[in-house]
């Protein structure tokens, strides 16, 4: 037979053993200034998103941008080293998606001196440029300069833009978030 105490002690630890970690966790998120992280992106979320469709007129190369997901590559159009860096990043990350590569493009959205098509139809088949001229110009000025000639933009199928990529970190962090935007999302 077992005695009281004993059976005090027992239950006094399997309350211990399952409620502290209950209390230690309210007492770190509620008691201190702790918070577990917000996202779990690799690049930079622009929140709100930044509308590009809006320098869109009937016909022109902006349509590139939508209705699927575009990796955006803002670059001259000598493509230094940089910009191929950036131009095959995109294609890389997009090869890298298998099946869903089709519901992404690839657009060259060139700032002057248009083109080294040797290069890019030889390199990279089937990339929507968008040459120079008053579209560029529109578009130069909603896209965040910032390391720009290290980024590959992500726009939405709706024409916004939504994510920036560093082309110089692990292409990882960049494939992860592409395919968790392609598998939630419902459109493009």
């Amino acid at each position: 037979m077992t005695r009281p105490v004993s059976q005090r002690r027992t239950m006094l630890l399997l309350l211990a053993l399952f409620g502290l970690p209950l209390v230690v966790s309210f007492v770190l998120y509620y008691a201190t200034d702790w918070r577990p992280p917000n996202s779990s992106n690799h690049g930079q979320l622009f929140s709100p998103t930044i509308a590009l469709d809006e320098a869109a007129t009937p016909g022109d190369a902006l349509a590139a941008l939508k209705g699927k997901w575009s990796l955006l590559v803002v670059g001259n159009g000598d493509c230094g080293a940089d910009c191929q860096r950036n131009l095959i990043f995109a294609r890389q990350t997009r090869l890298s998606l298998n099946q869903e590569m089709d519901r992404v493009n690839r657009v060259f959205l060139v700032t002057g001196q248009c083109c080294d098509r040797e290069y890019l139809n030889r390199e990279h088949p089937g990339l929507t440029l968008i040459e120079p001229g008053a579209t560029v110009d529109v578009l130069l000025q909603r896209i965040p300069a910032p390391d720009r000639e290290h980024s590959v933009f992500v726009v939405d199928p709706l024409g916004n833009l939504v994510m920036r990529y560093d082309s110089r970190e692990d292409p990882k962090g960049f494939l992860t978030d592409i395919k968790k935007l392609l598998k939630l999302s419902h459109i493009g």
